[in-house]
C-alpha cells in the first residue's frame, strides 16, 4: 500500500483553517505560485466574502519526508455548528486532525465542540497554534489553555503562520509522522463513504468518498446503499485541488466519482458507495438529518415561482440537508416551506438563492418544529403557527431545547447570566478556563436561540464570547399561539408560536408595527392580538376623514346635516360588516423576518 495519510483541519471561525490550508499547497507546490490566490480551496464568492468555509474541500498533496514520498489528503471543513454533522462524516473518512487554535483570541466554544467529536472519532490530534506573526500574539498563554485541554506536552504543541508559512513545512512531516495510515479491512469488495457531493450541469452530480474497501474504477455499476439507486461511475478521480481523472481508486483514498444522476435528493453526506452487486452493509454513522429551523421562501413575482422551484432543485442536488415542501398563501402565492440546519444555513440558502439564480425572494420569520400530542395518543410535528392547536384544545406540546457552550472572559458573566435568564435558559456548570476566561454551560429552547441571542450574546460581551450549541432532547413548552385581529377577523399570515413569558411583549410588538403601517380604512378599525384565550394588546385606528359637504357652496346648513349623518350611518354600517383591505406591502413587511 502507498503511504498514505488522510487529515483534516478543525478550528473555531475564523481561526485561520483556509489560510494554513493555502500555505500546505504552495509548499507542496500542489498549487502553481501563478494560480496562487487567497482561500484557494473557498470556491464560492459568499465563503470569501464572509472569510468562512461552507463547503467541505477535499485536496490531495504529496510531500516527501525521510526519503519517502507521501501521499496526503487533506479535507478543509466548515467551522460553523449547522454544519456539525458534515464535519463529523468528513472526520470519519481520515485518521487524524489538526487542532488549529488563533493564538491571539485562545480556545474558543467551537474549538471544544469539534475536538470533541474527534475525540470520538479515536483520531490523532495535533495542537496547532496559528498567527503567531502577530503582534498581539499571546502565544504562551494560549499553549497553557490547549496544554489543559489536552493534557499533553508544551513541546507537541506546533506553531505556525498561515499568512508567512513559518512552521508550515514541520507540521507536513509531524503529520506524516505522527497520523496513523489508513487501516486494512477486511472486505475486498468496494465501499466508499460520501462525505460531500456538487453539482454539475453537464456531469450530475459529483460525489467527494473516502475508499475504505477494495478498488473503485470508471464504468463500475455502483449503488448508493441508504439511497437505493444504481448508477454507473462516469469518471474516477482525485482533487488537487482540480479534478484530475485516474484509472481506479484504492483502499484508503480520497477523490471523487461523477454519477450523472441530475436529480435532487438522491446524495446525501454519509450514504455508502458499494458495486451494484456487493455489499448492502452501510459504513458506521450514517443517518439523515433533520431540518431544525423552517421558513418560507415566496418569489416576490407569483411569475417566477416556477424559477425558484428549479432554484431549490438546483441546491437540493448539492445541499441534501435542505428540504423543501410547496405551500400556498392566500396573501403572498405560491411558495415553499423550506427547513434548514441552523440560522446560517438558512442566511446562506437565501443568499444563494438570489445570486446564483437572481431571483426576488421573500423569507418569512423562521419557525421551529413542536410536537404535539393529542388526547387520542396520535403525535405530529407542527412548524406553522396556522396548525398550531387553539388554546383550551387539551394537548401536550414539546419542543426541543439546546445544551450550549458559552466562553467568555470573566468581567461579562453577569450581563450574559442576566441574557440567559431572559431567553428562558439556565446555567448548569460554570469552569475557570485560563487567562481569566470561564467556559459557561447552559440549556435553553431552541426558540430562544433563534430569538437573535447569538448577536445580543456578541453585544452583551463586546464581542469576546463564542458559542457552540447542540440540540439534546425534547421538553415540554411552554407556549401559545398568538393570533392577530383587524376588524375582528383573525389573519392567519400574522399569527405566530410565542413563549408564555414573552407573549405579552410579543403582542405589544405586532400589534404597533401594524398600527404603524396599516394604512387608514373608511372606519375606525381594531387592531387586536390574542393569545391564551385574551385579548393581551390593542389599538384603535382611526377612520380616514373626508368632507362630503366641500362641494356645496351655498342653501340651508341642514343640506350638509343631511350629508353628515347620511355619512355616519355609513361608518356604522361598515363597522358592521365592512372588510378591511390590507396591501400586499403591508403583509410584505409583517412576514419578512426582522
Amino acid at each position: 500500500m502507498k503511504e498514505i495519510r488522510n487529515f483534516s483541519i478543525i478550528a473555531h471561525i475564523d481561526h485561520g483553517k483556509s489560510t494554513l490550508a493555502d500555505r500546505m499547497l504552495e509548499i507542496t507546490h500542489t498549487v502553481e505560485a501563478r494560480k496562487m490566490k487567497e482561500q484557494v480551496l473557498d470556491s464560492m464568492d459568499l465563503e470569501r466574502e464572509r472569510g468562512i468555509t461552507i463547503k467541505m474541500q477535499p485536496v490531495r498533496m504529496e510531500h516527501t519526508y525521510e526519503g519517502n514520498v507521501y501521499e496526503i489528503n487533506l479535507i478543509d471543513t466548515p467551522g460553523h455548528i449547522d454544519f456539525s454533522y458534515e464535519v463529523s462524516r468528513a472526520l470519519k473518512a481520515v485518521e487524524g486532525v489538526l487542532l488549529l487554535v488563533d493564538s491571539t483570541q485562545g480556545v474558543q466554544a467551537q474549538t471544544l465542540s469539534v475536538l470533541q467529536m474527534a475525540r470520538e472519532q479515536g483520531l490523532a490530534i495535533i495542537p496547532v497554534l496559528t498567527k503567531i506573526d502577530v503582534p498581539h500574539s499571546r502565544k504562551d498563554e494560549v499553549t497553557d489553555e490547549v496544554v489543559a485541554l489536552l493534557k499533553c506536552e508544551r513541546s507537541e504543541v506546533q506553531y505556525v503562520s498561515g499568512r508567512t508559512g513559518e512552521g508550515v513545512l514541520n507540521l507536513l512531516d509531524l503529520i506524516c509522522k505522527q497520523i496513523p495510515p489508513p487501516k486494512q479491512e477486511s472486505l475486498d469488495s468496494f465501499r466508499g463513504l460520501v462525505f460531500d457531493f456538487k453539482y454539475s450541469n453537464h456531469r450530475g452530480i459529483i460525489v467527494y468518498f473516502r475508499v475504505f474497501d477494495g478498488t473503485v474504477k470508471k464504468g463500475d455499476s455502483l449503488r448508493f446503499i441508504a439511497a437505493e439507486r444504481n448508477f454507473i461511475a462516469l469518471e474516477v478521480g482525485i482533487l488537487s485541488p482540480e479534478e484530475i481523472s485516474v484509472p481506479e481508486l484504492n483502499e484508503g483514498e480520497i477523490g471523487y466519482i461523477v454519477t450523472g444522476i441530475k436529480e435532487p435528493g438522491v446524495a446525501s453526506v454519509g450514504d455508502t458507495l458499494a458495486l451494484e452487486k456487493g455489499s448492502r452493509e452501510l459504513l458506521v454513522g450514517y443517518r439523515s438529518v433533520p431540518p431544525v429551523v423552517w421558513a418560507s421562501v415566496f418569489p416576490e413575482s407569483q411569475d417566477d415561482f416556477t424559477m425558484l422551484k428549479q432554484a431549490l432543485d438546483r441546491l437540493k442536488m448539492s445541499d441534501s440537508s435542505l428540504s423543501y415542501e410547496e405551500e400556498s398563501s392566500g396573501v403572498l402565492g405560491r411558495g415553499f416551506r423550506c427547513g434548514f440546519l441552523g440560522m446560517l444555513h438558512l442566511e446562506i440558502v437565501t443568499e444563494r438563492l438570489r445570486r446564483e439564480f437572481d431571483i426576488g425572494i421573500i423569507i418569512t420569520a423562521p419557525s421551529i418544529v413542536y410536537e404535539i400530542t393529542h388526547e387520542n395518543g396520535k403525535v405530529e410535528e407542527v412548524y406553522a403557527a396556522s396548525r398550531f392547536p387553539d388554546f383550551g384544545t387539551k394537548v401536550t406540546v414539546r419542543e426541543p431545547w439546546v445544551l450550549a457552550q458559552i466562553m467568555l472572559p470573566a468581567q461579562y458573566l453577569g450581563g450574559v447570566m442576566t441574557l440567559l435568564y431572559d431567553h428562558e435558559g439556565s446555567v448548569l456548570e460554570t469552569e475557570v478556563f485560563g487567562d481569566g476566561r470561564n467556559l459557561l454551560t447552559a440549556e435553553m429552547p431552541l426558540r430562544e436561540l433563534m430569538r437573535n441571542f447569538f448577536d445580543k450574546l456578541k453585544n452583551a460581551s463586546s464581542g469576546y464570547a463564542s458559542l457552540s450549541y447542540e440540540i439534546v432532547e425534547m421538553r415540554s413548552a411552554e407556549v401559545a399561539r398568538l393570533d392577530v385581529l383587524i376588524a375582528e377577523d383573525i389573519v392567519p399570515a400574522f399569527s405566530r408560536v410565542v413563549g408564555l413569558r414573552r407573549a405579552e411583549i410579543e403582542a405589544k410588538a405586532v400589534v404597533e408595527k401594524l398600527y404603524n403601517t396599516l394604512p387608514r380604512q373608511m372606519f375606525v378599525t381594531k387592531i387586536q392580538a390574542r393569545a391564551m384565550g385574551r385579548i393581551i394588546s390593542s389599538r384603535t385606528l382611526s377612520a380616514m376623514k373626508k368632507d362630503v359637504t366641500g362641494y356645496l357652496y351655498g342653501g340651508d346648513i341642514t343640506r350638509k346635516m343631511k350629508l353628515r349623518e347620511k355619512q355616519k350611518r355609513g361608518k356604522k354600517k361598515l363597522l358592521e360588516h365592512g372588510k378591511v383591505n390590507i396591501p400586499q406591502e403591508v403583509f410584505m413587511k409583517m412576514v419578512k423576518s426582522d
